[in-house]
């Protein structure tokens, strides 16, 4: 009895490459009061609109207040809140659409915009999500983890006892230097891969991979001016949360239409699209 063997087929198919990255460019302060301006422009534009995404950040992070003072969770209050604005760019996915939208001098509504964001479900936009998710959810387990050890001791019941612990004792003090650092970095990280990349995958068909890499590239190529545009985003959402989260109505619109315009200068337009930047 004899038996035949087959020799595989040879695959030479080559490994699938990436496309090439989009062209990003020198920007300056000048591009981001131009940015602000154009941004608070198209809030005025459609106020309504633009103050519902701001109005249900509002109330998602009042919900979350709520919710863990419910929980008896008090400590990851002040965590919750200060981490509270690494989402900021996925909840502005809205805002992104409607600033490409008037930017082109389309007409659109409700169902529009709403329509465009539902579908960002099944683009990479998801993958963009589970980012900013994982980073959220590791900046809240580290400072569960610095919080056990520099606190191991501290008692505390209410929101007062916590205040306490953390703002008028040497092991708080101790607390908070080692989170902010390790919340800076993780923002700076975050910011990095998002900047540009958020608006990007709404605004053209490219993988999240290369989406991050260019946020990286246009950060690396402007640090300065795009470190300013992170300190001037974490500052004002920051401060807009004072007023019960409701400062967040008007300003969290203004930033996501300002981010638009910013990425708008900082990466070359798709091969074929003719939009102008306004001055």
């Amino acid at each position: 009895m004899t038996s035949e063997t087959k020799e595989p087929a040879q695959q030479n198919n080559p490994a699938p490459q990436l496309p090439p990255l989009p062209e990003v460019n020198r920007i300056t302060a000048a591009d981001i009061t131009a940015s602000l301006k154009a941004g608070f422009a198209d809030f005025l534009a459609r106020p309504v609109m633009s103050g519902f995404f701001g109005l249900f950040y509002a109330v998602f992070g009042i919900l979350l207040v709520w919710s863990l003072v419910w929980l008896g969770k008090i400590w990851m209050i002040i965590p919750a809140v200060v981490g509270f604005p690494l989402v900021a760019p996925f909840a502005a996915a809205g805002l992104y659409e409607m600033s490409r939208r008037m930017q082109k001098g389309e007409d659109f509504g409700w169902s529009d915009i709403l329509t465009v964001m539902a579908n960002q479900r099944k683009r990479e936009m998801g993958w963009m999500a589970f980012v900013t998710l994982f980073i959220f959810w590791v900046w809240m387990y580290q400072v569960r983890l610095w919080l056990a050890i520099t606190l191991q001791n501290a008692s505390f019941s209410d929101f007062d006892g916590f205040l306490h612990a953390v703002f008028f004792t040497p092991q708080g003090w101790t607390f908070l230097a080692i989170g902010t650092c390790a919340g800076a970095f993780l923002s700076a990280v975050l910011f990095t891969v998002t900047v540009v990349a958020m608006p990007m995958l709404l605004d053209r068909e490219i993988n999240f991979v290369s989406a991050m890499l260019t946020s990286i590239r246009a950060v690396s190529e402007n640090p300065l001016v795009l470190l300013t545009w992170a300190a001037i985003i974490s500052a004002t959402i920051l401060l807009s949360l004072v007023p019960a989260f409701l400062g967040l109505i008007v300003t969290l619109p203004v930033l996501g239409h300002s981010t638009w315009h910013l990425y708008q200068r900082a990466v070359q337009p798709a091969e074929g699209d003719d939009i102008q930047v306004s001055p």
